[in-house]
């Protein structure tokens, strides 16, 4: 099985860390997030892997040949502009045009999660899906909506107002986009972990840089079948933002996350 690592980002969040190295290189307990993310894609069998850099790209691929790729078959694909989610898979493409039948992991860089990819990509297969999304129930500003059967239906977005007054008050509401009708929909957090078929690429026709949801929504709407992975028991952290490293670090020391370690490290 194949994967994709989404690294290109700025890594905005994580400043002033990400000022001189890209998120992809900074480390939580003492191992970068690319590392712990082939690790944990390592331990499921995924050999052949592609991440894609922009911000100081050329550190990820000095490191990668420093550390003999981890063991495994890498490849980088460099973006001169970003390309986002979406525009960044499709520019590797060409990666996984020799397993047309064969579905592959995407996965951000900057989450740690202890979600079983093993089961996920069996339950894909069994779903005959063109994607599937894990997702959890839990507090989030961005959901992803799906319908009874667990099949993407839109997404809401929490935006949270503040007025100004004697006394601060503060409220949030809510945008639904809905692209397919649906008589009940649950909002789900999405966690930056997707398991896709390769016909994805023949589907997508957006050119450019744009957002993998918005082609799944797009796609959506025109009945194609993207499918929830219920991972609420898994463990899931965000790690976007310095504090969240910190908070990681210690999840990892109180034995909350385990990140395998490579053969070769």
């Amino acid at each position: 099985m194949k994967a994709m690592i989404l690294a290109a980002g700025l890594g905005t969040r994580l400043r002033p860390l990400t000022d001189d190295r890209p998120k992809a290189l900074v480390t939580v307990a003492g191992r970068t997030l690319l590392e712990i993310t082939l690790s944990r894609l390592r331990s499921f069998g995924v050999s052949d892997v592609i991440v894609n850099a922009h911000h100081h790209a050329q550190m990820i691929v000095d490191y990668l040949q420093t550390h003999n790729n981890f063991g495994m078959k890498i490849q980088v694909s460099l973006e001169e502009q970003l390309l986002d989610t979406g525009g960044g898979l499709k520019k590797a493409a060409h990666f996984f045009s020799d397993s047309p039948q064969e579905p592959f992991i995407l996965h951000n860089v900057d989450v740690l999660s202890t979600i079983d990819l093993g089961k996920m990509a069996r339950f894909h297969t069994e779903q005959h899906a063109l994607a599937t999304l894990a997702v959890q129930d839990r507090i989030t500003s961005r959901y992803l909506l799906f319908d009874e059967q667990g099949q993407l239906c839109g997404r809401r977005v929490m935006r949270v107002s503040k007025t100004e007054s004697s006394k601060a008050e503060s409220g949030a509401a809510q945008a639904d986009q809905l692209v397919r009708p649906a008589e009940q929909m649950q909002p789900l957090a999405f966690s930056g972990i997707h398991v896709l078929s390769p016909l994805i690429f023949e589907k997508m026709k957006e050119q450019g840089a744009f957002s993998i949801i918005d082609a799944y929504l797009h796609l959506a709407s025109q009945g194609e079948k993207f499918i929830a992975f219920r991972a609420d028991g898994g463990y899931w952290r965000d790690l976007g933002r310095p504090e969240n490293l910190l908070e990681a670090a210690q999840d990892i020391a109180n034995g909350k996350f385990f990140a395998p370690l490579h053969p070769t490290s």
